[in-house]
């Protein structure tokens, strides 16, 4: 079996789901566990909140709205399990499914879903774009500080914390 990024983190049970769910959607299990790596701070916590205020929760930053959608709380998700938390992301991802064809595109539809098949030059947010407050909320991603943040961008730190995850240290 080829390693999962990050596996050593989580138990086998977790690693086992997210093989599950990533080939149901037909992506990468490590290019999710990368994804959900960065949203945690590498906790795999399904508990840890957005430090911005936002009131976003757990393994991929659910946004209260989203809980919502998905008929939930964010304090109902942050009280599970993170294997439970599990099927909550893939209830979430599963409109993409088809759609996620590379580390950019699954990332995209945690954070911009617009982004999600568009190329890495994609701006994404715009210091002068249609709203700056987004730009603001993200300004650390703005790697080349032109006051854009593109896919490529957005991608790329995502893409850092993939290749850590896939270091024999962390990957099981």
């Amino acid at each position: 079996m080829t390693p999962l990024a990050w596996g050593r983190k989580v138990s086998p049970a977790f690693r086992d789901r997210v093989r599950a769910i990533a080939d149901g959607l037909g992506c990468s299990a490590s290019d999710l566990m990368a994804c959900m790596a960065w949203e945690t701070g590498r906790t795999f916590s399904p508990s840890v909140r957005n430090g911005a205020g936002s009131g976003a929760v757990g393994l991929i930053q659910f946004m209260p709205q989203t809980a919502g959608q998905l008929h939930t709380t964010t304090a109902k998700l942050a009280a599970l399990t993170a294997e439970q938390q599990l099927d909550y992301v893939d209830l979430y991802f599963r409109p993409y499914r088809g759609r996620l064809h590379n580390l950019g595109d699954l990332y995209c539809a945690i954070l911009w879903p617009a982004g999600v098949g568009k190329p890495d030059s994609t701006v994404l947010f715009g210091k002068g774009g249609a709203n700056p407050k987004l730009y603001l909320q993200n300004a650390g991603l703005d790697l080349d500080h032109d006051g854009d943040i593109t896919r490529g961008e957005v991608t790329a730190k995502v893409q850092a914390l993939l290749a850590q995850g896939l270091l024999a240290a962390n990957a099981a």
